[in-house]
């Protein structure tokens, strides 16, 4: 198992815990309700996934 030979100074941790970011969840509008759903899933307003009723709203 690997394990560190030195203390790993006090800027090398900040600088690369800086690098972590968060993104914004990306949505797409729902052809036929117009609202926000994720990609690649049924919408949870209408219930329809690629221009068909999938899910009973």
């Amino acid at each position: 198992m690997a394990v560190p030979k030195r203390k790993m100074s006090r800027s090398n941790t900040r600088s690369r815990r800086a690098q972590w970011k968060t993104t914004a969840v990306a949505t797409v509008a729902c052809p036929q309700c117009k609202s926000p759903k994720l990609p690649h899933t049924a919408c949870s307003v209408c219930g329809t996934y690629n221009g068909r009723q999938v899910i009973e709203v």
